[in-house]
């Protein structure tokens, strides 16, 4: 995975809601908790769940399951849930042209999954949507990747980096939270936030309101910036590569 030489531009990926529609996966256990087990095992689930999250820092899917089966050790149906987990199909959520955005990326340079999660869901997910043969192996998987640039300029070598995220928070953090060294180089070549998943359509209160406001008034909330990960959108990607020059 190491590269002899400097590459040009490096590409880094974030994976949930950037290129796999993740607030979809989670939908559809919340559905299917729902209906396979009753809502009151989907809501204390999905509570130990954001309990699990707030102590580790990412989404750990098989961390609250295990935690909700020490509380219910007697029900033997939970036993399935990992199995729906494991054998979901994550390729149907791809986003339409994630991967030919990919295969146009890495005509221009080196393209990496820099994503956080736990030590196999996360490595699972990616495997199973073809992401890792997408990213040809290049796969980083943190529990808070923000803090681990100095080991992906290590491992991936580069005078520019693209940083592709649909969170604000971790954008922010790349680019302000670094020593200036790696902070003028991600910064000359920019960070993007596509056009998917709730979360980035809506990233704060303050856009919320003004959405809602919008709504109210029979008009359309406003379009986010940032490219989309729509067929054929790739070339924005590409335009970026260019800037970094």
């Amino acid at each position: 995975m190491t590269a002899a030489e400097p590459s040009d531009v490096v590409f880094l990926f974030d994976v949930d809601n950037t290129l796999l529609d993740n607030d979809q996966v989670i939908r559809d256990l919340r559905d299917h908790l729902a209906v396979e087990y009753g809502e009151e095992v989907r809501d204390r689930y999905f509570a130990i769940f954001e309990d699990v999250r707030t102590e580790s820092g990412y989404a750990d899917y098989l961390g609250a399951l295990q935690r909700y089966r020490l509380e219910d050790m007697r029900d033997p149906r939970v036993l399935k849930i990992s199995s729906w987990l494991l054998d979901y199909p994550f390729a149907e959520r791809l986003y339409p042209g994630a991967l030919e955005v990919v295969a146009r990326v890495v005509r221009r340079g080196p393209a990496v999954v820099l994503s956080d999660g736990d030590a196999v869901f996360q490595p699972l997910k990616v495997e199973r949507s073809g992401l890792w043969d997408a990213f040809a192996g290049n796969v980083l998987i943190y529990v808070h990747k923000e803090r681990e640039l100095e080991n992906v300029e290590r491992l991936f070598p580069a005078r520019r980096y693209v940083m592709v995220d649909d969170k604000v928070r971790i954008l922010t953090a790349i680019k302000g939270g670094v020593g200036p060294t790696r902070h003028d180089r991600v910064r000359a070549a920019g960070t993007l936030r596509p056009r998917r998943g709730d979360r980035r359509l809506l990233p704060n209160p303050r856009r919320r309101r003004r959405a809602h406001r919008r709504t109210a008034r029979g008009q359309s909330p406003r379009a986010p910036h940032g490219p989309d990960l729509s067929s054929g959108s790739s070339e924005r990607y590409t335009e970026a590569a260019r800037a970094a020059r």
